[in-house]
């Protein structure tokens, strides 16, 4: 499988937690959008299906990871 670059997956990583923040606040349509469009980008960067798994995949690929703990890591 092709791995992503850490910058990045660093940015989608920011991108999604900034846009779901900003769901939060206001739900607008156009943030909503955004934010699938970001945890769409971000599950085909990681190879997996659902947007927490590929929040925690993409962050396990960043520097500093620690590459032994991937206890709560499960790609489908």
């Amino acid at each position: 499988m092709l791995m992503a670059h850490p910058a990045v997956l660093k940015d989608l990583v920011e991108q999604y937690q900034t846009l779901r923040a900003l769901h939060a606040e206001n739900g607008s349509p156009a943030a909503r959008r955004r934010m699938d469009d970001v945890a769409y980008t971000l599950c085909v960067s990681t190879g997996t299906r659902d947007v927490d798994v590929a929040l925690v995949a993409a962050r396990h690929q960043l520097p500093g990871a620690r590459p032994q703990d991937d206890s709560v890591l499960t790609i489908s």
